[in-house]
C-alpha cells in the first residue's frame, strides 16, 4: 500500500520518526496521503528547492498508477 511506502520512506529521512503520521482520505479516483512530521523536520522531508518531496511523490505516482489510481502527497505543517 502507498501509505506503508511513504511512511518507511519518511521515516528513514526525519530525526524523530515518532512524530510521523499520515492520514488517508480515500476518494473516488484518488487518494490523498496528509502528511505531518515533527516541525524541526519539516526541512529533511521537503528538501533544497523541494527536491526531496518531489522524489517521494515520484515514487507514490509510479507506486499508485500500478493499482490504476492517483494518489497525492500533501505535507501539512
Amino acid at each position: 500500500m502507498e501509505k506503508d511506502l511513504v511512511e518507511y520512506i519518511v521515516k528513514s529521512l526525519v530525526d524523530v520518526p515518532d512524530e510521523v503520521s499520515i492520514n488517508v482520505v480515500e476518494g473516488e479516483k484518488s487518494t490523498i496521503l496528509e502528511l505531518k512530521v515533527a516541525s524541526e523536520d519539516i526541512g529533511k522531508v521537503i528538501g533544497k528547492q523541494g527536491r526531496i518531496a518531489k522524489a517521494i511523490r515520484t515514487i507514490l505516482s509510479a507506486s499508485a498508477t500500478k493499482s490504476g489510481k492517483r494518489a497525492v502527497l500533501e505535507i501539512l505543517d
